[in-house]
């Protein structure tokens, strides 16, 4: 198999994410004006896309409050570094189940909510990318599910569709590959599309090379792909996925350390990934060259 080196990459930085990290690093951004200062300063080190999710600002814990996306897209637009927004659309979908012996009815921490709701920030922020992930799947966690059925799929992809926003179809294991490639034989999304491989998750696609070729070798020759690992392998990842002509994504919701020991802000994980690149022999590119690259448009948020 012929080296695909791609020499021309973008690095996406996931800023915050929804995991539990918000007391292991106080790096990880909370309240809306530090999850968008953070992204600013992503894009100043060279990310020239930003993956953002809110939370809590108080708690720390995951929201979905369409008050705190607007000031985060907000804040970002009116700041003076350019950069292309994807917000998440992975939130909605939680079950968490009684238990072996009683897993009906779910308990506390499940959030099911209706298509419409779960894409409703997108529809009042109108960011350029958002996430669509593409099937159901065990996480870590005994008894959480994420789920999102091929039904509530078809649905959101309608939704982004109209709206002119772009998924970005997070793979957890080729399964979710598979069916992206029939929502887009289907008229759902619109192609090519962009595909991020979302590598080691408990319990997806295994961080293991011949796992990852696997994936890289379904998606279509024509969409564009972005890869990433979580923990002590986000930075192996970098190069990786470069190597089999894919572009990265590293930020703290993927991974809290710099070095061993040493915790990591989301401008110094960029700041390494265009090392890494830049050492390789590609080049980093920016938001205007990815907009070209994925047809995007960058549009004012609907007034409320």
């Amino acid at each position: 198999m012929p080296l695909q080196m791609n020499r021309e990459v973008f690095i996406t930085c996931a800023v915050t994410g929804s995991g539990s990290t918000q007391d292991k690093s106080p790096h990880v951004p909370r309240s809306a004006k530090q999850i968008a200062d953070s992204a600013i300063d992503a894009a100043k080190a060279g990310a020239a896309i930003v993956h953002c999710h809110v939370r809590d600002p108080e708690t720390g814990k995951p929201s979905r409050d369409v008050a705190l996306y607007r000031e985060v897209t907000e804040r970002i637009r009116e700041a003076e570094v350019d950069v292309v927004l994807n917000l998440t659309a992975g939130m909605g979908g939680d079950i968490i189940f009684g238990g072996v012996e009683t897993p009906l009815p779910p308990v506390a921490g499940t959030d099911m909510v209706g298509a419409t709701e779960r894409v409703a920030h997108v529809a009042a922020c109108l960011p350029e990318i958002c996430t669509l992930d593409c099937g159901t799947m065990n996480f870590a966690e005994a008894d959480y599910v994420m789920t999102n059925t091929p039904g509530m799929l078809q649905a959101m992809g309608r939704m982004m569709t109209d709206l002119g926003v772009k998924p970005e179809i997070e793979a957890f294991d080729t399964g979710h590959l598979w069916y992206a490639k029939q929502l887009v034989k289907d008229g759902i999304l619109d192609g090519p599309a962009l595909v991020q491989l979302c590598m080691g998750v408990p319990w997806g696609a295994p961080d293991d090379l011949n796992t990852f070729m696997a994936m890289v070798n379904n998606v279509p020759p024509d969409w564009t792909f972005s890869a990433f690992a979580l923990g002590r392998h986000q930075m192996p990842y970098v190069a990786a996925s470069v190597l089999a002509g894919g572009n990265v994504r590293v930020g703290l919701e993927d991974n809290l350390m710099l070095d061993r020991g040493v915790l990591a802000t989301n401008a110094q994980l960029v700041e390494r990934a265009v090392g890494i690149i830049e050492n390789l022999g590609a080049r980093v590119i920016g938001p205007d060259a990815v907009r070209a690259r994925l047809g995007l448009t960058k549009r004012a948020p609907v007034t409320a």
